[in-house]
């Protein structure tokens, strides 16, 4: 029998030390999807991860796929498209719709063992949609976007932490437009000085991009260290604003 703490909305996080083996990383339910808590979990190293009708469940795995920006591997298919410049490429333009698509499609499913299926269900309940809309709102979560002329044909999205993206989801609808929009994020990431992107969970796709994965411990230690997201009074700091401006990001 599993036994998890139980968040109320002012409860704060157990050590991520504290969450499971089985199913590993499992440390915590209940509580809610506001800014405040969305944002002291992704700085804690935490995520959110549930279906419909279940809880609020609260993750930090012991081992964590994080791509450098510095070892972002392009693959030939992917430089061929880029040399083409046939698609046009946005930061920020439409947070909703790239959310809303990466909601339509099949996604990873951890199964209550731990095992990870493909399924047609959906973990971006209209819940998360909302929340993580109102966190973009706030300047906090953000997109990319792939555009085939006026339409949406691929793109990201995810929350950054001070130096820090970490990516909750990607879409295609065309090939490798999703990875495209990864190529650009990385180019964007590099020319504001950041270290890389968080990609939760291992996957042989997410290697060949040039994922690796390190300890729970060593990933807390590095993203406190880049954590520079609010100031000493709370607000967010004009640098990070001033890096996630809507935009063109070209290559």
């Amino acid at each position: 029998m599993i036994t998890l703490p139980y968040l109320e909305p002012d409860t704060p996080f157990p050590a991520v030390q504290h969450a499971l083996d089985d199913p590993d990383g499992l440390l915590a339910y209940g509580a809610d999807l506001s800014p405040c808590r969305l944002l002291s979990a992704y700085s804690q190293g935490i995520f959110p991860w549930f279906s419909e009708g279940e809880p609020i469940l609260w993750w930090s795995p012991s081992v964590r796929a994080i791509i450098p920006i510095d070892q972002f591997k392009c693959s030939k298919s992917l430089g061929k498209l880029i040399k083409k410049q046939r698609y046009t490429v946005t930061l920020n333009k439409d947070f909703r719709a790239v959310i809303q698509e990466c909601a339509s499609i099949p996604r990873l499913h951890r199964g209550n063992n731990g095992t990870i299926t493909t399924s047609t269900a959906t973990w971006i309940t209209q819940d998360m949609i909302e929340a993580y809309i109102q966190l973009h709102e706030l300047g906090l979560a953000h997109s990319v976007e792939v555009w085939d002329n006026d339409q949406l044909v691929g793109g990201l999205y995810g929350v950054a932490v001070g130096r820090v993206f970490c990516g909750e989801s990607m879409f295609h609808h065309q090939p490798n437009t999703s990875k495209l929009a990864l190529a650009h994020l990385v180019a964007h990431m590099q020319k504001h000085q950041c270290s890389f992107i968080d990609c939760q969970l291992h996957t042989e796709h997410l290697s060949s991009l040039g994922a690796q994965s390190i300890p729970r411990s060593s990933f807390i230690t590095e993203l406190r260290a880049l954590n520079q997201t609010l100031d000493s009074e709370g607000y967010i700091c004009s640098e990070y604003t001033h890096r996630w401006q809507p935009q063109p990001i070209t290559l």
